[in-house]
């Protein structure tokens, strides 16, 4: 096995070991099903035995042993009916296990993991990977415990009735073990190939359907169809040389079987002929001789499936080893009642270390002032807010809200004083009810009426056709983005927290209702440190301060007069939002 194959495997086992009762159930039935699956041909070599010729046949000793043969048969099939559901508690509860951990640590991760990686592959990870791997575990509990035993029981009845026909069944051997390695070897980075352009695929279709409005708007169906075409292509290549090797599995094993069988049919045949075994001892060696072969087809066809799993594993457990997000500190504060004073001292901050963006920023904000950050594209605006919000951790410097670093302070407690409405609208499957109140869970339904009016969203709300009891699907499904950012606006609007993010909050709504919105955002902020990002320039004339951004930099601030009266950046991003 591949070395990073060995290391997936010691983790995987890590996993199994919780079930180790289960496993050793597992085992001990696949042991009673081996030993009643070798003493049946020693049955029918019995019978073939009691059957002399016409009219020389022993029918009470037939009767028992058909008898025998009989409860054999069904005592077997409840080993391995009763195996095969501990092998399906072992493989899910372990895939279960897995798949619960890599979610858990995505909960975990900082926002910088989900920025890097396409969110497409990360679904594939835990949904496909996790399908793939649990696949390969089953077969491979399912047909290795049985496959071994049966092999090693095997061996030991050869070697205690014909030395000499077992040495024959033993010298071939070594043909299969070989055909395994040789199988194993190349298949592992096949299947793991395979797995990342899987996910590759996975990325781009989700993509494609998330954006569709998009991608037909610019006319971009067929060069989104060339490249899925050339990503299927990949696959297809790779997906049919893993195939190939893993297809060698049967016929080479078949191969061997019948090498094996024809060698012990040769030696069994002479010595029958001598008189050193009876025909129906001939009969039952050859019995063993396909019950010796059968496993290794299907330890080596487990061997392949285990590869492909143990590539999907891989996959899931990067991402279970991902670094979390840097706890807070033992002694980390709670923020409770803030008073809504934030300062920035210095600050330094940039995605990536060669990439310089905000440099030594500074800014003191008192308590209920109107913050408007205003800036061109790529300024550092949003990025502003995210240091605010501590989905990054600045460089150097330090961020301090009512006088304690934000560092120093639980990220919950920190998180739960903003309340953030930004021009991307995040809504989960479920009642308009439950998505408004996610802010504030035990919120009654009077508060939520009152801020659905308060934010101008109660008017639509009533016209669903269930009201505020209508399910929406995932990300809002058919309602319009004005309207799912009215949704945002009015979660906000019930929790009211002592301090406000609105990054483009009102971007995606008509003017009329924009103005309305405006004034239920003046009662709103009305004692509540409030940071306010717009490109419109129009929404922020009556903020306390405007801060003008460029290139990470505060470049002027000042109220919308001062700006104006200075004649610089502002006034030049104003007049070309106005000119003529």
């Amino acid at each position: 096995m591949h070395n990073d194959s060995w290391s997936t495997l010691h983790r995987v086992l890590h996993y199994v070991r919780r079930h180790l009762l289960m496993v050793c159930f597992s085992l001990m039935l696949a042991l009673i099903s081996v030993i009643f699956t070798l003493y049946l041909p020693i049955l029918t070599g019995d019978a073939v035995d009691v059957i002399l010729g016409a009219g020389q046949v022993d029918f009470p000793a037939l009767t028992r042993i058909l008898i025998q043969a009989t409860v054999v048969i069904l005592l077997t099939a409840l080993a391995q009916w009763l195996m095969a559901v501990c092998n399906n508690k072992i493989t899910y509860g372990v895939v279960f296990d897995i798949s619960s951990e890599a979610f858990r640590r995505l909960q975990k991760l900082p926002l910088s993991y989900s920025d890097r990686h396409p969110h497409g592959d990360i679904v594939s990870r835990i949904v496909a990977d996790a399908d793939q791997f649990a696949d390969g575990l089953l077969m491979g509990f399912t047909q290795l415990f049985t496959g071994v035993l049966t092999i090693l029981g095997t061996l030991i009845i050869l070697f205690s009735k014909n030395i000499s026909i077992a040495l024959v069944v033993v010298l071939v051997t070594p043909l299969s073990l070989f055909a395994a390695s040789f199988i194993a070897k190349r298949t592992y980075s096949m299947f793991r190939l395979q797995s990342d352009i899987r996910g590759e695929q996975t990325t781009l279709i989700n993509e494609a359907i998330t954006n569709q409005k998009v991608a037909q708007a610019f006319g971009r169906e067929d060069a989104l169809t060339a490249q899925f075409d050339e990503i299927d292509g990949r696959l297809e290549k790779c997906s049919l040389q893993a195939v190939f090797f893993s297809s060698l599995t049967n016929p080479v094993t078949r191969f061997v079987n019948s090498v094996v069988y024809a060698g012990v049919a040769t030696f069994g045949a002479i010595a029958a002929c001598r008189g050193a075994i009876s025909v129906g001892e001939l009969s039952c060696f050859l019995t063993y001789a396909n019950q010796y072969t059968k496993p290794f087809n299907e330890i080596s066809g487990v061997v392949t499936e285990l590869q492909n799993a143990l590539a999907c594993a891989g996959r899931i457990l990067a991402l279970v080893d991902e670094t979390e997000e840097e706890p807070d500190a033992a002694d980390a504060l709670v923020l409770t009642q803030p008073d809504g004073r934030i300062a920035l001292n210095r600050v330094r901050f940039s995605y990536y270390p060669n990439q310089k963006l905000i440099e030594n920023l500074n800014l003191n904000v008192r308590p209920g002032q109107r913050i408007a950050i205003v800036g061109p594209t790529g300024c550092g605006k949003t990025t502003l807010i995210n240091l605010l919000m501590r989905f990054y951790d600045v460089n150097s410097g330090a961020i301090q809200v009512s006088g304690t670093d934000i560092r120093k302070i639980t990220r919950h407690s920190l998180r739960t004083s903003y309340g953030m409405v930004l021009q991307e609208t995040w809504l989960k499957a479920g009642t308009v009810r439950d998505n408004i109140r996610m802010g504030k869970p035990d919120a009654t339904d009077e508060e939520i009426i009152a801020a659905a009016k308060a934010a101008h969203a109660h008017s639509f709300i009533r016209r669903l056709p269930q009201g505020y009891d209508t399910v929406i699907g995932e990300d809002g499904g058919s309602l319009s983005q004005g309207q799912k950012q009215l949704l945002c606006i009015t979660r906000v609007m019930l929790c009211l927290p002592p301090m406000l993010i609105l990054d483009e909050a009102t971007s995606s709504i008509d003017t009329r209702t924009e103005i309305r919105i405006q004034k239920a955002f003046a009662r709103m902020m009305e004692g509540r440190t409030s940071f306010i990002v717009a490109h419109r320039l129009s929404t922020i004339r009556e903020a306390d301060v405007i801060l003008v951004m460029n290139d990470g930099q505060i470049v002027e601030q000042g109220t919308h007069r001062e700006l104006l009266a200075k004649n610089g950046f502002y006034a030049d991003l104003y007049h070309s939002q106005f000119a003529h």
